[in-house]
């Protein structure tokens, strides 16, 4: 990413999440993109080029799976990393989730900085730093 901030989309329909998780990542010094419902995230995902996602699994207009599986079979954004972050914790949707191509999966109520540490993991395998 050559020095330039990292772009991260981050939807889930609770605002309060949204305000809390933007605060953060800003702090940590990464530009945030919000969406609040999957039609809003794809949409997003498709015009900003976000370097990596954060997606909740239920949301209204189109649940996360489903937007999870639409932004891995689009060429252009199949690459870029997405991170589940949901209340859902069977191990249904957690596998199904992996199956459908996220990189990882974390389950409300969750970490902040666990959250931070994952993405700056994920970030550092994109650009090729381990």
């Amino acid at each position: 990413m050559n020095g330039a901030k990292a772009r991260v989309l981050i939807c889930d329909d609770d605002p309060l999440l949204l305000e809390l998780m933007e605060f953060r990542l800003k702090a940590k010094g990464y530009d945030v993109i919000k969406a609040v419902d999957g039609a809003e995230a794809l949409l997003k995902a498709e015009h900003e080029a976000p370097d990596i996602i954060v997606l909740d699994a239920m949301m209204p207009k189109a649940d996360g799976l489903e937007v999870l599986a639409r932004i891995k079979s689009d060429p252009a954004l199949s690459e870029t990393p997405v991170v589940m972050l949901t209340a859902r914790k069977g191990e249904r949707d957690i596998v199904s989730a992996l199956e459908k191509g996220a990189d990882d999966y974390l389950v409300k109520p969750f970490i902040p900085e666990e959250l931070l540490a994952r993405l700056a993991r994920l970030l550092a395998r994109k650009s090729g730093k381990r």
